[in-house]
């Protein structure tokens, strides 16, 4: 009898992520209470003083690398440098979760909130970044004792910086990658994270007046409150959708459209087509889109040309301050459709010379004709290898600043005085909050949605693609 298999739902796998995260952790502390227990003296003692297990084992320059790293990690949390009048160790602590407490007005001294808020997550990645280190001391102890009990040799400091540009090469290239990772997007992603869970708004001057934690209060004012985020979020979050979905989909079909007229056998000069396409793509994108807005202004030669042959008496606003919200969102989509299309184009020429022509001989003797070829051959493989490119093409489109910004600004206004006007994104909404008007705590609830949206759905559609499912398929 056949077996069924049931599929998983969305809470079954994350049920299972859940667990396997509680088993590694019961597993980890089982397997730290037996390394203790019957580890030397040297690898119980690096427990408390790092290095002790490679002194103990005679490694003295890796024990003193070790050595140096916990006395440099409890100078910084004892002594509390600071910068700015604001401490970074065990203090930053205190400072984070206090936000400070003094604030003497224009001329006394005001803690400065936001620096508090940002040493404290420094601080909280100085202890990870110590953590990591001392299990990997922990870790060095332990290998050493093994491989002494296993009568192998044991590399000293020389040996093992050969082994860093040898066996262990990748390694070396990859962390100062990790650690300007960790520096430059890590923490600072961290701390605006922080920051929407603060009232830091453009009411508050950092360093003259003082910001508090409001916990969930910035989230729940979205479908609860009043003001801003409340009005605006749900259209903004509409229109963003649409926009992704109109912009990915007209520039993949009609990219694929262009690349199938041009790799037709009938059509002549193939590759000058291509290279008028690819000139479009060697115009920066940023020229382009004010040069369209520039032809589509009031006064510019489109509407010119229009009043000229009679067509209408004045100039007609087609973007940023029209009369409505349709036509300019229609404009978008359409001049998206001219800067967009030419990447699909050459990515899909590609694909349509490297199918197998045997595919496609196969379905002539067996009498297919051109539209069921298309439709059970060509399409098929098109698809199948572009859609990691349609997600990622779909999420870019969520979060594409330059078209929406250099075309509209987000306009045309909303009545009321709102800052989100009728073609914002969430992305360009998030700009004007925190750049233009300083209501960081407000952008930083926006940005973390825009991550949850875009995140969610690349995942669940990349898993229940085909490309995810059958990758040998076409092989």
């Amino acid at each position: 009898m056949e077996q069924i298999v049931k599929k998983k739902s969305i809470l079954d796998t994350i049920g299972d992520f859940f667990k396997n995260i509680g088993k590694k952790i019961v597993s980890g502390f089982k397997n730290f209470g037996l390394r203790f227990k019957n580890g030397s003296i040297g690898t119980k003692m690096s427990h408390f003083i790092m290095g002790s297990g490679n002194f103990y084992h005679k490694r003295y320059i890796k024990g003193v690398l070790y050595l140096l790293i916990q006395i440099g990690f409890i100078l910084i949390m004892v002594l509390n440098p600071e910068v700015n009048k604001t401490p970074i160790g065990a203090k930053a602590i205190v400072n984070f979760f206090t936000l400070g407490t003094q604030e003497g007005g224009l001329f006394g001294h005001t803690d400065n909130s936001m620096l508090m808020l940002l040493f404290g997550v420094v601080t909280f990645g100085i202890i990870g970044i110590f953590i990591f280190a001392w299990n990997s001391n922990v870790k060095s102890a332990v290998l050493a004792d093994k491989l002494k009990a296993e009568g192998k040799h044991l590399n000293n400091f020389k040996e093992d910086l050969h082994t860093l540009i040898d066996e262990k090469f990748h390694l070396t290239m990859l962390t100062p990658a990790i650690l300007g990772i960790v520096t430059f997007t890590i923490l600072p992603t961290i701390f605006m994270i922080f920051i929407a869970f603060t009232n830091y708004d453009h009411n508050i001057i950092a360093g003259q007046h003082l910001f508090d934690w409001v916990g969930f209060e910035n989230f729940t004012n979205i479908f609860t409150g009043k003001g801003e985020i409340a009005v605006r979020f749900i259209p903004v979050l509409v229109w963003t959708l649409v926009w992704a979905f109109f912009a990915t989909f007209t520039n993949y079909f009609g990219g694929i459209l262009v690349a199938l007229l041009i790799n037709n056998k009938h059509i002549k000069l193939k590759k000058l087509w291509r290279t008028i396409f690819v000139l479009t793509i060697a115009i920066p994108q940023f020229i382009s889109l004010l040069a369209i807005r520039l032809l589509l202004s009031k006064s510019g030669p489109i509407n010119t040309m229009l009043i000229n042959l009679g067509l209408i008496e004045e100039g007609i606003e087609f973007l940023g301050h029209a009369t409505n919200g349709i036509t300019p969102k229609v404009m978008i989509i359409l001049i998206n459709i001219w800067i967009g299309i030419p990447y699909t184009m050459l990515m899909t020429s590609g694909i349509l010379m490297n199918i197998p022509k045997d595919l496609y001989e196969a379905a002539v003797i067996d009498g297919a004709n051109r539209r069921q070829v298309f439709f059970k051959i060509t399409l098929p493989y098109i698809v199948f290898v572009t859609t990691p490119y349609l997600i990622s093409s779909f999420v870019g489109n969520i979060t594409s600043f330059n078209v929406i910004y250099l075309l509209t600004g987000g306009g045309p206004a909303v009545p009321g005085g709102y800052i989100a006007g009728r073609t914002d994104l969430l992305v360009t909404w998030l700009y004007k909050l925190t750049i233009d008007n300083g209501d960081y705590n407000l952008g930083s609830v926006i940005g973390i949605l825009t991550f949850l949206i875009t995140a969610t759905g690349t995942l669940l559609t990349y898993r229940r693609s085909k490309a995810f499912k059958e990758e040998d398929a076409f092989q």
